[in-house]
């Protein structure tokens, strides 16, 4: 795949400058969801997870699917919307730098769709504690921040919690900000390297290639007790 075919999905609070046909809204109003267009980022989240994965893949094509609005909360069936939207749009990789308490059908048939398709999902997990969703879903990656790991690594945990690790900080190196939305965010720029590298893209094949590429092997070290 040539970098400019590359077309990634974001699940987030938007971007700055929302752009008809790449930008959608998902919102509950009057108990019923709705499609709308996307508004400015209010939050900055978003802008920062979408500015990392342009960092790392420039030429690539980012849509992004507004899901928070006014505060870092959504529901399962605006992200199960947002995620159906944009395999609509043909995206070959849906980052969500989102995690969500309980399991709802709506949310796990999205990503079953999704993977279905042959998308590749990257979702935000904890480095610890109990799981969320939907990194906890079968073939979802479930993807963390590593304090390790410079931008351009990738540390392989293989946890009861994460399966891989990724730079935490944005592209400004802000770390007010850093945290495991922005290691989802660059181990989803690392999935969008392996796609330019192939044609029949194949989630064992994504995965092994990322346990190629990792600079460390297992999880972080904090303190003799955790040796």
């Amino acid at each position: 795949m040539r970098p400019e075919q590359l077309r990634i999905g974001v699940v987030d609070s938007g971007v700055p400058e929302p752009r008809a046909g790449y930008d959608a809204a998902f919102v509950i109003r009057d108990a019923a969801l709705w499609q709308a267009e996307a508004d400015p980022d209010h939050l900055g989240h978003g802008t920062r997870v979408a500015e990392v994965i342009h960092h790392m893949l420039p030429e690539a094509e980012i849509f992004s699917a507004q899901v928070f609005m006014e505060r870092l909360a959504t529901t399962a069936t605006q992200v199960a919307a947002a995620i159906d939207w944009l395999v609509e749009q043909e995206v070959n990789l849906i980052n969500l730098s989102l995690g969500l308490r309980y399991d709802r059908a709506p949310l796990r048939d999205a990503c079953h769709r999704a993977l279905k398709r042959g998308v590749l999902v990257s979702a935000s997990a904890p480095a610890r504690g109990d799981a969320v969703y939907p990194s906890a879903y079968p073939g979802v990656f479930r993807m963390t921040g590593d304090a390790r790991c410079g931008r351009d690594e990738i540390a392989h945990l293989e946890t009861a919690f994460a399966d891989f690790g990724g730079c935490v900080l944005p592209v400004d190196e802000n770390r007010d900000y850093s945290g495991a939305s922005l290691g989802c965010a660059h181990m989803s720029g690392h999935l969008g390297r392996y796609l330019i590298q192939t044609d029949r893209p194949r989630l064992s094949a994504a995965r092994a290639w990322l346990i190629e590429q990792a600079v460390y092997q297992g999880p972080e070290r904090r303190g003799a007790d955790e040796r």
